[in-house]
């Protein structure tokens, strides 16, 4: 569900979005760690949770 996730992705929660956007620090198989800038550090499961891509304006 959320393979295409690599270090450095922003994403943000659909089920939390007052967390923010959120840095992806890692994925190892299905566990996502994401460093969000309202809720900081989570561990996401990514079978339980789809994560929503942020594409920066490159404006």
């Amino acid at each position: 569900m959320n393979e295409f996730l690599e270090p450095g992705m922003l994403v943000r929660n659909p089920s939390a979005p007052e967390w923010g956007i959120g840095q992806v620090q890692s994925r190892v198989g299905d566990r996502i760690t994401v460093n969000f800038e309202h809720a900081g550090k989570q561990a996401i499961d990514g079978k339980r949770l789809q994560l929503f891509l942020v594409i920066p304006d490159q404006h």
